[in-house]
């Protein structure tokens, strides 16, 4: 008989792995979808799916937790989700484009893991901080909450760690686990990571508008040449990325197209960064596409980490001529 409970715990462990790792090839994959990504008319609405799943845009594993999902007008003020639901593999929910110009849609986050040790008795850090002031732009967290960080029960738990701490190495006796804030003085061999991460899609009304695509200067920033949803099949898109607000050179994009439910090979291909930050991307045909791409530095924004990985995620949709 099926476990409510264990299905539950699996689950969540999915959306922790999908929201703080690289999204490769083999691991479940985060993602949000819309009905259209350019729209028009007097009363324009998107519907968007939003799920973690093994097949891109075939909800078949984990729903996304919607309260971590924040909207972002034209004019940079916070808009709403509408008509909201959570089913057992996917999420949905409506946007009611109120404004011309283009919205941002999606997911961001920053969090601090890793552990210590106290007289040689190993800890963790399991407590997320909020992110740094601007981070993620003037709202910062998920639909305008504080902190900017998943709910309890996507990734690591917000507030105290779990009842006995993490399961050690192998499934051996649980870790104990603290807040960031309550590591005592005399700790010693401290490697704490901070995370970035977004997931987001674009959707405009009437005519794009780029105001929501200025970079902050902070983390790992896409800063595109062609809009997001200006993308025509045969003609190359031009998309920038910036780290701290330097071109992030060298940085590898994966691109999967849509439809891998019904493909017998992923059909992913890659791009990279030039000098300037720009990868030019050459779609393989009109659809959807994800694409991610990660970095890894050791300039953390809190300094109380050593280490810092950042990683970007999108759904576009490549229109034909």
């Amino acid at each position: 008989m099926r476990n409510p409970a264990r299905s539950l715990a699996l689950g969540l462990l999915a959306a922790a792995t999908a929201l703080s790792l690289p999204q490769t090839a083999s691991a479940h994959r985060m993602w949000l979808l819309p009905t259209a990504t350019t729209l028009s008319g007097e009363d324009p609405w998107v519907d968007v799916d939003a799920a973690i799943s093994n097949d891109l845009f075939y909800p078949d594993h984990f729903p996304l937790q919607l309260g971590q999902v924040k909207v972002t007008q034209p004019d940079g003020s916070e808009g709403k989700l509408e008509h909201p639901m959570t089913g057992r593999h996917r999420s949905t929910f409506d946007v009611h484009l109120t404004q011309e110009g283009t919205w941002r849609i999606g997911v961001s986050g920053v969090n601090i893991m890793g552990s210590f040790k106290v007289d040689g008795v190993e800890k963790r850090v399991g407590r997320r901080p909020g992110p740094p002031p601007g981070a993620f732009g003037p709202a910062g967290g998920p639909n305008g909450a504080p902190g900017g960080m998943p709910p309890r029960g996507e990734g690591r738990p917000e507030g105290p760690p779990p009842a006995g701490g993490f399961a050690g190495p192998n499934g051996g006796p649980a870790v104990e686990a603290v807040s960031i804030d309550a590591i005592p003085a005399n700790a010693t061999d401290i490697k704490l990571t901070e995370s970035w991460t977004r997931n987001e899609i674009f959707v405009t009304r009437g005519k794009p508008s780029t105001n929501l695509l200025t970079p902050t200067g902070k983390g790992l920033e896409f800063a595109p040449i062609t809009h997001p949803d200006d993308l025509v099949a045969g003609q190359p898109a031009k998309f920038r990325f910036l780290i701290d607000g330097k071109p992030a050179v060298g940085l590898k994009l994966e691109i999967i197209p849509g439809g891998k439910r019904y493909r017998d090979a992923e059909d992913g291909f890659t791009a990279t960064t030039d000098a300037q930050g720009v990868a030019t991307i050459n779609w393989k045909g009109a659809g959807l596409y994800w694409f991610t791409t990660s970095a890894a530095d050791k300039n953390p924004l809190d300094k109380r980490a050593t280490d810092r990985r950042m990683s970007y995620t999108a759904t576009v949709e490549v229109q034909a001529l």
